[in-house]
C-alpha cells in the first residue's frame, strides 16, 4: 500500500538522575562524591533509499529514545541513553504538527535530523545537592512524502498515462479502459546512458486543487520533477475538447501551486491511432503554438522519438 502522509509522536529520552553519595576522606571528613546522570537519547529521523512509502507509520505512531543512566558514587558519570532512529523514504518533509513549522526536507541519501532532544542528566552532589534528570523533548510531527523523479506525467483520467509509462519505462501498472485505473503514484525508470526516473500520478479532474478526485492527493509528487509530460487525449469527438482539456489542466496546476507552471512541459497528444484523432491535431497545434508530440501509446507510434526527447531534456 502506498502511503504518503503520516502523523507520529516522538519523545527524547529522560536524563539520568544525579547521584547523592558521600564518602569520608583521609581526614575522616564526610565529602560528596556523586556523579552526574547521563543525557537522554535523541530521536533522529534519517532517510533510507530502499523505502518508498510511509506505510510503517500506520502501525506505529509513538517513538521514544532511551533514558540516560543514573550517576554513581566515586564521581561515576551515568551512561548516555541510546538514540532512537526512525527511517523514512527520500523526499520526506517533516513538520511540527502544532505550529506547522517545516523542520527539514530530507532529499539526500543518509540525510538526517534530530526531531526530539534527550533531556539533560541531573548533576551529582559534588558541589551542590544532586538533581533529577530532565525530561526529553516531546513533539507531534506530520510527515509528507514527495517522490523524487526527473519527469512527471499529468493528464485527465483515461488519457493513456498508464499505457505510456508502461511503454517507455520498466514499470507495468494496471491498465484498463475506464477512469481512475491508477489509484496511487507510479514510479518507473527509462533505461539509457543515464537512467531517468518518471512518475505518473492519478488523473486530475476539474477543481482538483480543492481536493476533488484522486489526483489532488498526489499533486505534491510532481513538485520536485525537472519537467512534465502533459498528456492529452486527441481522440475526442469535439475538436475543441483537447484544447479545453489542456488549458483546464494547466489552470488546476496553477491553482494548486503556481510554480508548477514554471516547469517545462513536453506536450504529448495521445491516441492518434483512433479514427478522427489526427484530424484534431492541426487545430490543437494552431491554438497552443507550441511543439507537440503526437503518439499512440497503444501501438507505440511516435514512442521512440518521444523517448529521445525525454532523454535530451532530463
Amino acid at each position: 500500500m502506498f502511503v504518503d502522509t503520516a502523523k507520529i509522536y516522538v519523545q527524547g529520552g529522560k536524563g539520568g538522575d544525579g547521584c547523592n553519595s558521600w564518602v569520608r576522606n583521609r581526614r575522616g571528613k564526610r565529602v560528596p562524591d556523586g556523579g552526574s546522570g547521563g543525557k537522554g537519547g535523541d530521536v533522529i529521523i534519517r532517510t533510507e533509499p530502499n523505502l518508498t512509502t510511509l506505510i510503517d507509520f500506520r502501525y506505529q505512531q509513538h517513538y521514544s529514545a532511551n533514558k540516560g543512566e543514573q550517576g554513581g558514587s566515586s564521581y561515576k558519570q551515568g551512561k548516555r541513553g541510546d538514540d532512537r532512529p526512525i527511517k523514512v523514504p527520500l523526499g520526506t518533509t517533516i513538520f511540527d504538527a502544532q505550529s506547522n513549522y517545516l523542520l527539514r526536507d530530507l532529499t539526500a541519501s543518509e540525510d538526517n535530523v534530530i526531531v526530539a532532544y534527550g533531556g539533560k542528566g541531573g548533576c551529582g552532589n559534588l558541589n551542590k545537592p544532586s538533581e533529577q534528570g530532565r525530561a526529553g523533548e516531546q513533539r507531534e510531527l506530520r510527515l509528507e512524502l514527495k517522490l523524487i523523479a526527473d519527469i512527471g506525467i499529468v493528464g485527465y483520467p483515461n488519457s493513456g498515462k498508464s499505457t505510456l509509462i508502461s511503454k517507455i519505462s520498466n514499470v507495468r501498472p494496471k491498465i484498463a479502459d475506464y477512469p481512475f485505473t491508477t489509484l496511487k503514484p507510479v514510479l518507473g525508470v527509462i533505461k539509457g546512458k543515464k537512467d531517468i526516473v518518471i512518475c505518473e500520478i492519478p488523473g486530475l479532474i476539474k477543481d482538483a486543487h480543492q481536493g476533488k478526485g484522486l489526483g489532488a492527493f498526489f499533486l505534491r509528487h510532481i513538485e520536485r520533477t525537472k519537467f512534465l509530460i502533459h498528456l492529452i487525449d486527441l481522440s475526442q469527438v469535439n475538436k475543441k475538447e483537447p484544447l479545453s482539456a489542456f488549458n483546464s489542466l494547466n489552470e488546476e496546476l496553477k491553482l494548486y501551486n503556481k510554480d508548477l507552471l514554471k516547469k517545462k512541459q513536453i506536450i504529448v497528444v495521445n491516441k492518434i491511432d483512433i479514427p478522427g484523432a489526427k484530424e484534431n491535431l492541426p487545430l490543437f497545434k494552431s491554438k497552443i503554438k507550441k511543439k507537440v508530440y503526437p503518439i499512440s501509446a497503444l501501438t507505440e507510434e511516435g514512442i521512440e522519438k518521444l523517448v529521445k526527447v525525454l532523454q535530451g531534456n532530463a
